[in-house]
């Protein structure tokens, strides 16, 4: 879903269920994310996908809409049915055949929302 149809979902379900409190679950992304040689793991993508999706539903709520809360998908690269493990929603990068986690720019990125309660907009 792009964070335009997010917003407009969320709108549109305050007019047609007024007053039903709504949870935003399992929004991510999933990207081809691969450690560097230095091991670090770049997802400017993510970071884009996650900031425009935040920002529609900040937009959402300062028109009335009641969320109550929104859940990121996913904290770690998992096992998708759909694609096995070719498709990476984590923020924390897993390296299957070790089993060894790396923060991703991504991860850095959320934390700093959650520690400034909300978005940086000018």
């Amino acid at each position: 879903m792009d964070a335009n149809g997010l917003y407009e979902l969320l709108t549109r379900l305050r007019d047609e269920l007024p007053g039903l409190p709504l949870l935003v679950t399992e929004n991510g992304a999933a990207y081809d994310d691969y450690a560097d040689p230095e091991g670090q793991v770049h997802d400017p993508e993510r970071v884009a996908y996650l900031d425009a999706h935040l920002g529609a539903v900040h937009r959402a709520i300062e028109e009335g809409v009641d969320v109550r809360g929104y859940f990121l998908w996913s904290l770690l690269d998992n096992f998708e049915w759909a694609y096995g493990y070719s498709k990476r929603f984590g923020i924390v990068h897993v390296d299957f055949a070790s089993q060894r986690r790396t923060v991703k720019d991504s991860a850095r990125w959320y934390a700093g929302v959650i520690a400034r309660g909300g978005l940086e907009r000018d």
